[in-house]
């Protein structure tokens, strides 16, 4: 993501060159570096950011990576530099590793290579199994009215809608996401910001369907999203959406790659204590991640 000046000139060069040595596998220096930098720029979060990765790199100082990312995190606590997923790999991971503000800088540095990444570097097909399964469950010739895409990005899903939904409502975090979404044209209206916020501002009953392509690995309790997509939802109803997997029954694990993984049972028991019957479930390879297919679960909810 786009790292902003320090306002010291010198402080960027060398911000710029402890950069480059951490890339070149030289932590050592990286760490000498960012630590030079914080001495010209000591409120600069982004150098506090690079000195823990440095230090983390270095099993010599790794203990003191944690430090630096407390000190990054206290200088900005939106966390939009993700201060709080290298504290969780450091086994210290606050209430929310992954935070909105983190997700929104992400995209919003990501949205003008996202399709061509995730469609053709990850082998993402979240979308296509997302029809697939409501074609079964609905039928071939079933038509849904009002819909929401939840974190709709470019508009992937909704491309992958067409012909099956009436007017639909993308929801997004990120301004840059929101606005490729915008020039498909297969939106009625768009929304920026948090799921949970964003559809509390939905009538009740008001929507045939909701769904949520390779979302929830940004959030680990889906629970009050599933209340809110139900009371938006008209009687019978259907929110379909993949998850990632983790070998455990129950639970949420934030992985290596930086994504929460949910347990099935939990997923069941989110679902329906929100009020909804499992209309498909069944396991998916969500996408690919270093070449490796990344497990997860393609879930229909009715209302």
């Amino acid at each position: 993501m786009p790292v902003r000046s320090s306002g010291d000139l010198l402080a960027d060069r060398r911000y710029a060159w402890a950069e480059a040595a951490l890339a070149e596998g030289d932590a050592g220096a990286a760490a000498d570096l960012a630590a030079q930098v914080l001495e010209l720029a000591p409120g600069y979060g982004p150098a506090w950011l690079l000195l823990g990765r440095a230090r983390a790199a270095d099993s010599g100082t790794r203990g003191q990576a944690a430090e630096a990312f407390r000190a990054a995190l206290a200088l900005d606590p939106d966390d939009a530099l993700g201060a709080g997923l290298h504290l969780a790999e450091l086994g210290e991971a606050p209430a929310a590793a992954i935070s909105p503000a983190y997700v929104r800088a992400l995209f919003d540095g990501y949205a003008g290579r996202f399709e061509r990444h995730l469609v053709e570097g990850l082998g993402y097909c979240g979308p296509a199994l997302i029809r697939d399964a409501l074609v079964r469950v609905a039928g071939a010739e079933a038509r849904f009215g009002p819909a929401l895409d939840l974190g709709c990005g470019t508009g992937l899903m909704a491309r992958a809608l067409d012909g099956l939904v009436g007017p639909l409502v993308g929801i997004d975090l990120s301004p840059g996401m929101l606005a490729e979404a915008r020039r498909t044209g297969l939106y009625a209206r768009l929304h920026e910001g948090d799921l949970r916020t964003a559809l509390t501002g939905e009538p009740p009953d008001s929507a045939g369907l909701a769904v949520a392509a390779d979302v929830f690995i940004y959030l680990r309790e889906i629970g009050p999203v599933l209340r809110e997509v139900a009371r938006v939802l008209a009687p019978g109803g259907l929110f379909a959406f993949t998850v990632q997997g983790h070998p455990g029954e129950r639970g949420v694990v934030l992985g290596a790659d930086g994504r929460y993984a949910h347990g099935i049972a939990s997923v069941r028991a989110d679902a329906a204590a929100a009020g909804f019957a499992v209309a498909l479930l069944e396991p998916a390879e969500i996408r690919r991640q270093n070449g490796v297919g990344v497990p997860g679960w393609l879930v229909v909810l009715a209302r």
